[in-house]
């Protein structure tokens, strides 16, 4: 089963998490999701060394013809402090945390919640022979809900990875988690590497 399986690793990027990064300057970031990338990174090397493949997604803000990012009205909205240079393809804040780096097997850069959204993740995973996916990563109920339902609607076997993901506040990741039951299984990171060995 774990040459089927990916692990996708939705929006671990220093703009969203780390020191001096978008979302830190804008005071957006929760110490939730600040655990992950430490609580992850043990997952995605346990599936490489089980044989299997490792997806992150990338939020990208594409600049327009003056050089400023195309924001979505509701993103403007909830987040005003983003400005020129933030999750610019190619940057520093635009990629993936330091806790990830050498276990990424491909990224794909998205401009919406779900990874599968205008990218190439599943023609990636068609083509490597996945079936089943792991989601975790940030929100819980945002860009890991969205990719999950995505992946449920693309006939993929659906795992979320619990412990692996977060959202603003713990009710709201709660919430999100118990939706998510009706079309993923719900494990803890721990119990989905110990089933890479079954």
């Amino acid at each position: 089963m774990s040459h089927s399986t990916a692990l996708i690793i939705v929006d671990l990027q220093n703009d969203f998490l780390a020191p001096g990064g978008a979302y830190d300057r804008g005071g957006a970031v929760s110490p939730e999701a600040r655990a992950l990338p430490p609580r992850v990174a043990p997952v995605a090397r346990a599936i490489k060394a089980a044989g299997g493949y490792v997806a992150a997604s990338q939020f990208t803000l594409w600049p327009d013809a003056q050089g400023e990012p195309m924001i979505s009205p509701h993103l403007r909205r909830l987040r005003p402090f983003l400005k020129r240079g933030d999750f610019v393809a190619g940057s520093p804040g635009h990629g993936c945390v330091a806790e990830l780096d050498g276990l990424v097997d491909v990224s794909v850069w998205k401009v919406a919640y779900s990874a599968f959204f205008n990218t190439q993740l599943d023609w990636v995973l068609r083509r490597t022979g996945i079936d089943h996916v792991a989601v975790c990563g940030i929100v819980t109920n945002g860009g890991v809900a969205s990719t999950v339902r995505d992946a449920h609607m693309r006939d993929y076997h659906v795992t979320v990875l619990a412990d692996g993901c977060a959202a603003p506040r713990p009710e709201m990741h709660d919430a999100a988690l118990a939706d998510l039951r009706t079309v993923a299984e719900i494990v803890t990171c721990q119990e989905f590497v110990e089933s890479l060995s079954r």
